[in-house]
């Protein structure tokens, strides 16, 4: 198996100052959101541009708050965003220019269906076979990128490589619930975290009943492998996280209380935590409304954490 788990989950949000404020609220520890800061054009003065974001890290993945940036913006940019310069040569400038539109465009079409988690990357040892092996599939995608990304530890700032893909939907680096990929190296030693958050074990899908078998189908070509499960649920083993399918009919006996915000769309996503208990009274002395899973977890709504039901599993 190449395809390990979660590489990160990307939640979408109009406004990061709120959102920030609302992660910290919940007992992550996230960096300074950084701001992209590229001249739009040959010999204009820079100006934040396309999309900014931070991150809740883990030691093996993370999670990611991203929003636009710049004249897209939606939202008030936080008091400590750090802006960070893109240098890129004049004649390469169009092409990048054009680039980040696109990804804007994308993350755009996705907000304007709700706030919430659109983007779902699975972390792999090796995004080149992984290409290989979903083109044997006839899955289609964007190919393999290499970019350089901060990673802000104890120690500072570092640029780390990253290499990924995405695959292809109806539009170019987008599927019908978001952006979907397969990334190498996540994760970093940034936190620890209030809420003793210590890694990103599932995420949960919802769909129409009656497109839940394609949905199965398509992500066991995916992440080669099959799921387990009957009746409106179906789960993928990774070997360090779950991907869980769940029809529309079935998502309340799975998070009581919960309806999804649009079909197909990302509902949760699970973090694992050192001492659960620890976790719930954190977060019930904040005043953070909760509720509790089939299997017996904690989970904050979707509605008091921006579009995503947030859920906290004991660690094993």
């Amino acid at each position: 198996m190449t395809v390990l788990g979660l590489h990160h989950v990307g939640h979408i949000v109009r406004d990061m100052r709120q959102a920030v404020e609302r992660y910290g609220t919940l007992g992550f520890s996230l960096p300074p959101a950084a701001y992209p800061v590229l001249p739009p054009a040959p010999g204009a003065p820079a100006e934040p541009f396309g999309v900014a974001n931070t991150h809740a890290y883990f030691p093996g993945d993370f999670v990611e708050l991203v929003t636009l940036a710049g004249s897209a913006a939606t939202g008030a940019m936080p008091d400590d965003a750090r802006p960070i310069p893109l240098r890129v040569p004049d004649d390469r400038l169009p092409g990048i220019v054009a680039a980040i539109r696109n990804t804007t465009a994308n993350l755009t079409a996705c907000l304007d269906r709700f706030e919430g988690v659109h983007i779902l990357m699975f972390d792999t040892d090796d995004v080149g076979r992984e290409a290989v092996r979903l083109e044997e599939q006839g899955v289609e995608h964007g190919g393999v990128h290499a970019v350089q990304r901060p990673v802000e530890t104890e120690h500072g700032t570092r640029m780390e490589p990253v290499r990924f893909l995405e695959l292809d939907g109806a539009t170019p680096g987008l599927v019908a619930e978001g952006r979907v990929g397969l990334a190498e190296n996540g994760g970093s030693d940034h936190g620890p975290h209030p809420n003793g958050a210590v890694g990103l074990v599932e995420c949960v899908l919802c769909v129409a009943d009656a497109e839940l078998p394609q949905a199965e189908e398509r992500y066991a070509r995916y992440l080669g492998l099959p799921a387990r499960g009957d009746g409106g649920t179906r789960v993928f083993g990774l070997r360090d996280a779950d991907i869980t399918l769940v029809g529309a009919s079935a998502l309340g006996e799975l998070l009581p209380g919960e309806r999804p915000a649009a079909l197909p769309g990302f509902a949760a996503y699970t973090v694992a935590t050192r001492d659960l208990g620890a976790t719930e009274r954190l977060l019930r002395g904040r005043g953070v409304p909760l509720g509790r899973t089939a299997r017996g977890e904690i989970f904050v709504p979707a509605a008091a954490a921006l579009g995503v039901a947030v859920v906290f599993r004991q660690a094993s």
